[in-house]
């Protein structure tokens, strides 16, 4: 008697993860926001762009409002942006814009830069930006001019931010991280001393 070999039962279906899938509309949500205004942005472009369904995006986000009030917060880029001590800022600041426009597609500050396109969406980047980032940069530093200098350091790595996902600069592009954070860190640090 021969043996009948049965096929393996079919493993079942992958379950997506939720915390990942809410993370990639996220992604999908500010990469539109940056080039597109508010008003043009559907959430079957989020959908397609995040690779997901629309009626998901609802599920976890309520409706478009709801989604595109999370994506014009900065809490918590600016949690992982300032998230280092003092003496060692400036440089964990370049660092994390590099590696999030390199390893993630994405700028954790950069659509800001595209208030002007949102309308009255726009307003709230701003009030945003400027509470969760700046404000809260500027409560850490010690000494004079402490407003000032978180301005003039958020500013910097702005800069850094739109030459390497707006401008595309080529040698910014195909210069290690550590190099770039070497040349770049003091630049940022120097604002934040007194």
């Amino acid at each position: 008697m021969r043996a009948v070999s049965t096929p393996p039962a079919p493993s079942p279906p992958a379950r997506r993860d939720a915390e990942a899938t809410k993370a990639a509309i996220l992604r999908a949500a500010r990469y539109l926001l940056a080039r597109n205004a508010h008003a043009d942005i559907t959430l079957k472009t989020v959908a397609e762009r995040a690779g997901v369904s629309a009626p998901l995006i609802l599920k976890y986000f309520g409706n478009k409002e709801a989604l595109f009030a999370r994506v014009m917060s900065f809490e918590s880029d600016a949690e992982a942006l300032l998230d280092a001590p003092l003496d060692e800022l400036g440089r964990h600041m370049v660092r994390h814009v590099l590696v999030s426009q390199r390893e993630r597609g994405a700028d954790p500050l950069l659509r800001i830069a595209f208030a002007p396109l949102q309308g009255d969406h726009g307003d709230i980047l701003r009030v945003n930006f400027r509470a969760q980032v700046v404000d809260r940069l500027a409560a850490r530093l010690p000494g004079p001019d402490a407003a000032l200098r978180a301005e003039l350091a958020v500013s910097t790595v702005l800069g850094l931010g739109v030459m390497y996902g707006i401008a595309r600069g080529t040698r910014l592009r195909e210069t290690a991280t550590d190099v770039i954070v070497d040349r770049y860190g003091p630049t940022v640090q120097a604002h934040l001393e007194s």
